[in-house]
């Protein structure tokens, strides 16, 4: 059975209309999760527009909620050293009583082409990294963030990330820490998802086509069986959008992604993020989907 959750984009909208939502979605049971994204400056509208930071709102929004689960697609492995992101984490982990999956990708790099870290880190004062970089960040982050969550003390020595004598205490409520969902559906990425995650997040339509995403999928399990992991044991994670003026479109793409194996589903709701969204959410695609593969 696909599970589901909903993706509130926390950019050009007001706080309060933002955990409306999540209040709302926290009373319907067939949504299981709750997801904000990582970014500094808005990706669409006005470039001075309104955007909260996504670490700080969730800890906001895990206080105010009690079932979902709840994390960012993604974030940004270059904003935030990695045993600080263990210890942010560990706080949200513990506000929401053991509810936090930490979602992670490599974040901005250099590459051809557009590219809107460009602007947002130039704003922020961070750097670009070569892609190659930027993967064995992660790698590294991702053996931090393990450790810090289950030794009592870690000293680490990578080619980009040095600790000593790192305590992490309180550790997260969950053991051995919050699942790690990881983003992204390069070659190289694929390898370090095959290594550490327990969830795989790639973009759907309309950004990727189902036939990439299962081609995608494939070279994941390429790699798991290279290392010997057992490509069940990581779920197929996709985010669609839930157009309100084309549901059908947006059921048929849900059944689609689950025919090729997607066990996890994210509607990103389109703004206005008016009142009854996540209910509708729920009505108009989640239950119907459900039905249709029960």
């Amino acid at each position: 059975m696909v599970e589901f959750g909903i993706k509130t984009v926390p950019a050009q909208i007001g706080y309060d209309e933002l955990a409306a939502v999540w209040h709302e979605a926290d009373a319907v049971e067939v949504i299981r999760d709750a997801w904000l994204w990582d970014h500094l400056l808005p990706l669409m509208g006005p470039k001075g527009g309104p955007i909260f930071e996504g670490w700080t709102l969730l800890a906001a929004l895990a206080a105010q909620t009690g079932r979902l689960r709840m994390g960012l697609l993604v974030t940004s492995n270059r904003l935030r050293p990695p045993a600080m992101l263990a210890k942010i984490a560990a706080t949200v982990d513990a506000i929401s009583h053991g509810r936090l999956v930490v979602g992670l990708g490599v974040g901005g790099t250099h590459q051809d082409g557009e590219n809107p870290a460009l602007a947002e880190y130039a704003a922020y004062g961070f750097d670009l990294v070569p892609p190659a970089e930027g993967i064995a960040r992660l790698d590294e982050t991702c053996r931090i963030l393990r450790r810090l969550w289950t030794e009592e003390v870690v000293d680490f020595d990578g080619k980009y990330y040095r600790l000593r004598e790192n305590y992490c205490s309180p550790k997260p409520v969950q053991h051995p820490g919050p699942p790690l969902l990881l983003g992204g559906w390069g070659d190289r990425t694929l390898r370090v998802v095959a290594e550490h995650a327990d969830i795989w997040n790639i973009p759907g339509p309309p950004h990727n086509d189902t036939a990439l995403i299962a081609e995608r999928g494939r070279v994941l399990d390429e790699h798991c069986r290279a290392i010997g992991r057992d490509p069940r044991e990581i779920t197929w994670s996709v985010q669609t959008h839930a157009f309100p003026d084309d549901v059908e479109r947006t059921r048929r793409t849900v059944l689609e992604l689950a025919d090729i194996g997607v066990g996890h589903v994210v509607l990103n709701l389109l703004k206005p993020f008016r009142p009854g969204l996540a209910t509708w959410a729920a009505e108009e695609i989640i239950q119907p989907i459900q039905a249709k593969l029960a």
